[in-house]
């Protein structure tokens, strides 16, 4: 399955979001995408295409983000399945309800690592 990241940039995303999934199976068992890692060539890297060819979308949504609400935009539009997850205390924007009824609430990075891992098995399922 191919997975696109997206999230804001307010947050040390590269701690907290990126190290934990590159280190756990689902890096492994399907083709991640992280936008902001280091590209050779970041012109050849159009989000708005790679969403198209994208089987999911997985959007951190704790921190409002203009840019991460285009990139839901453009994944509702194509048909692409969106999982929303935040951090447990944070409050989410209610227009996320309009591209998803899937939203899984974590508390740490383990509990996001196996509550991602539940929910894509049962996607795939």
């Amino acid at each position: 399955m191919k997975i696109y990241i997206g999230h804001s940039t307010d947050y040390d995303f590269e701690k907290e979001l990126y190290e934990p999934i590159r280190s756990s199976l689902l890096n492994t068992e399907h083709e991640i995408i992280l936008p902001h890692e280091a590209y050779e060539d970041a012109s050849d890297f159009v989000t708005r295409d790679i969403i198209k060819t994208c089987d999911l979308m997985i959007a951190e949504v704790s921190y409002p983000s203009t840019g991460l609400g285009i990139e839901l935009g453009w994944a509702d539009l194509s048909k692409c399945p969106i999982i929303c997850i935040y951090h447990s205390g944070q409050r989410t924007s209610s227009s996320l309800k309009i591209v998803t009824d899937k939203f899984i609430e974590y508390t740490d990075k383990d509990d996001l690592m196996k509550k991602l891992k539940d929910t894509i098995v049962k996607l795939r399922s």
